[in-house]
């Protein structure tokens, strides 16, 4: 009876090894499972109670807002709900993928957020209404903003390149020596005008080109300068004048300044926005200080 039993019972256990190895027995194990997963997860979910998403009238006037500007009419009823279609959509998705937590480390919505308070700011800013006392004030202290460009009047000896070739330069430079008021040398033939008349930085540029353009502008009246670099040679200038003229009155630019002065608030005050918002954190920077990866830290206190 022993050897009997005892045979009975290698042979239920090498049934059993038997089953254990079938990849259909994995197969319905690991499908059951899964069933009861999601059993669990879908019972969990319709236990819950429902979120509310509650559109408000100013919601739909937004939207409403919104598809105006786009289209420059008002959505049609059958419209409009698909817009709100969207907006429930959109919410949905959003608070999901909050709960996800996908809106960490995104560079895209860590850049949006960021501009999001900087126009936070400026909102703050330009509520200020400024009086016109202070516009007045502050005109007064920017008057260079609104004055017209400074205007040079010249006359010039042209060297050019073409005809003198590398030593046009040289020459140009022992012919400086030589003069001695404004009617004196002579150069070569120049394909525009000797003389320009009250000129503005941007129009000897144009003529010029802007590399002599800004050499002139920082030269002295009243003498002969030079020798200065145009595209087609060298020039030795006699500067008549340098007028720079005078401010207009603030009454004429009166919108302009306004338009300034808040766009230097609203810079301001995100500057300051952002100083005390800043004093809030300690910032660490870990730096390597060796190929083997070792970084030390560098902290910046508030």
């Amino acid at each position: 009876m022993n050897l009997a039993a005892s045979a009975k019972k290698q042979s239920r256990f090498s049934f059993i090894k038997r089953c254990l190895r079938e990849p259909l027995l994995h197969f319905l194990v690991a499908g059951f499972l899964l069933f009861a997963l999601y059993g669990g997860l879908h019972n969990s979910t319709v236990n819950q109670a429902p979120q509310r998403i509650e559109i408000t009238p100013e919601d739909i006037q937004r939207i409403e807002i919104s598809w105006l500007a786009r289209w420059q009419r008002p959505p049609t009823e059958q419209q409009l709900q698909g817009l709100l279609d969207d907006y429930v959509r959109e919410e949905i998705l959003y608070r999901e993928a909050l709960k996800l937590g996908l809106d960490k480390d995104d560079t895209i919505i860590r850049r949006r957020l960021a501009q999001k308070m900087d126009f936070l700011a400026e909102d703050v800013a330009s509520l200020r209404e400024p009086s016109l006392g202070v516009l007045e004030a502050w005109y007064k202290q920017h008057q260079d903003l609104y004055a017209p460009p400074p205007l040079a009047t010249f006359h010039h000896l042209f060297f050019a390149s073409d005809k003198r070739g590398a030593d046009a330069q040289a020459q140009a430079q022992a012919a400086l020596a030589t003069l001695k008021d404004k009617n004196s040398g002579t150069g070569d033939a120049y394909l525009f005008k000797d003389t320009y008349a009250e000129q503005s930085q941007d129009q000897v540029a144009r003529a010029f080109g802007s590399k002599f353009a800004i050499a002139l502008f920082q030269q002295t009246p009243g003498h002969w300068v030079g020798p200065m670099e145009s595209g087609f040679g060298w020039h030795l200038v006699w500067i008549e004048a340098l007028a720079k003229p005078a401010a207009p009155p603030f009454e004429t630019v009166a919108q302009q300044v306004k338009s300034d002065w808040l766009s230097e608030q609203r810079s301001e005050t995100k500057r300051s926005n952002f100083e005390a918002l800043k004093a809030r954190y300690e910032v660490v920077v870990l730096m390597p200080t060796s190929a083997s990866g070792i970084a030390t830290a560098q902290t910046e206190q508030p």
